[in-house]
């Protein structure tokens, strides 16, 4: 009988008058299976190459390109600030109990009519005409000469020519204007559109490869200890994934032309400078305030995860571990997550869940650390990690038995205002 590959009823493919193998079934569904090195990168040394096992445990998606062109979408932006001093008084009249002033800001865009703007540095007057609780504000218009038209809706109620109207308070330049909730009438059906643009980035993918030899000679040698071409792929993998991950933190995207092999080379660019933000730390004296101060910065104003990942260098670890933690953060167990150990900190912005990477030692942040939301991270493979084995006695070169592992890919953040660089301070005495 011969091999027969048929359709199946939802598109699939299924194989008859043949035994299922290894061979057909690759050709039947290409990457189904995986090799067997490749099932066993995440279980080599996985405490030393953090960003990587996190990638290859996360969800990946397949790139078409050596370069990788990706979207990050961002809130719409939260508060704005006065850019022109505004006089306040009762302004200009838009019924009995609305009295619209025109406030230049430094965000215009982002009000839109309808909605109620807080001011929490300025005191609004409650129903009795005491000062009470911050002024809130509505948004009544957009005049195109630019600011936006707001109206007081808890100013302080005056008398004038015999009429009640509603004064607005004086809002000096720099005052904190922050967006809240529209407010509609009953028979609104419709408010002014809101759309989020999202950024257009791109990073590329880096040909990561890494060629194990071995001897004929060698091969059949008694060897000590069980060591084989296996335990030389593992070494191999170790020694790859080190450069990987050194590449996928602190990489730089660029396209170099080499004039010797006439091709292109693709360079990576690294989360660390993907991140929008930072935050210093100091190192020596570090007390459990900065703690604090640090979960508020990685886990406010970014809507992110409430539980992210600090990789950190030696001396930001050896910092952590010095302190004294109370209820305010506290050390909480060992968590043991994609086959990773990390101690876990907790406090009320968030838990860290933090390890110590000798990448950062190497590349010189010893101070430093890397707060990562894992849930907006994506991994970009042009090509799959795989291992090539090559007949170098055919071809005539050498009596070896060689293996060739690659993989093309790339790290992106789609956050990235959701992570956040820390870069840890020294003293003057000690610099």
């Amino acid at each position: 009988m011969s091999n027969e590959k048929t359709n199946g009823a939802s598109g699939g493919t299924h194989i008859a008058n043949t035994p299922l193998t290894t061979k057909n079934m690759n050709e039947a569904a290409p990457g189904l299976l995986r090799n067997s090195i490749d099932e066993r990168i995440v279980k080599i040394r996985p405490m030393s190459t953090p960003i990587d096992q996190l990638s290859r445990c996360g969800q990946s998606r397949r790139a078409g390109s050596m370069t990788v062109e990706y979207y990050s979408v961002d809130t719409k932006q939260t508060e704005a600030s006065v850019a022109e001093a505004a006089a306040g008084g009762v302004g200009r009249v838009r019924s009995e109990n609305i009295f619209s002033h025109v406030v230049k800001t430094d965000a215009d865009n982002i009000f839109d009519v309808s909605e109620t703007v807080l001011v929490p540095g300025v005191e609004g007057y409650d129903a009795s005409g005491a000062k009470g609780g911050p002024l809130v504000l509505y948004v009544v218009g957009k005049p195109e000469s630019g600011g936006v038209e707001m109206a007081p809706v808890n100013g302080e109620v005056v008398s004038s020519m015999g009429q009640t109207k509603i004064s607005m308070p004086a809002l000096p330049k720099g005052t904190r204007l922050v967006r809240m909730g529209r407010a509609a009438t009953e028979l609104d059906v419709q408010t002014p559109q809101f759309q989020a643009l999202p950024r257009k980035a791109s990073n590329n993918c880096q040909i990561f490869k890494m060629q194990v030899e071995q001897s004929t000679l060698v091969k059949i040698a008694d060897k000590e200890a069980g060591w084989n071409f296996s335990d030389q792929e593992e070494a191999a993998i170790i020694d790859m994934r080190l450069g990987m991950e050194k590449n996928f933190i602190f990489g730089t995207p660029a396209k170099l032309f080499d004039p010797d092999k006439n091709e292109y080379v693709y360079l990576t660019g690294g989360i660390w400078g993907q991140s929008e933000r930072s935050y210093e730390l100091p190192v020596e004296g570090l007390s459990e305030s900065d703690l604090v101060g640090l979960c508020r910065a990685a886990f406010t104003g970014n809507n992110g995860s409430k539980r992210k990942i600090l990789i950190a260098g030696s001396s930001l670890m050896e910092a952590l571990s010095r302190l004294e933690y109370s209820k305010a953060v506290r050390s909480g167990e060992t968590k043991v997550k994609w086959g990773v150990e990390f101690k876990e900190f907790v406090s009320n912005f968030g838990s860290l869940y933090v390890l110590h990477s000798e990448v950062f030692d190497q590349c010189g942040h010893e101070d430093d650390g890397f707060i990562l939301d894992p849930n907006y991270m994506t991994k970009y493979v042009h090509v799959p990690f795989q291992a090539e084995k090559l007949d170098l006695r055919k071809s005539g070169q050498r009596n070896t038995d060689a293996v060739v592992l690659t993989e093309a890919s790339c790290l992106v953040l789609r956050y990235p205002g959701a992570h956040l660089r820390v870069i840890g301070k020294k003293s003057a005495e000690t610099v």
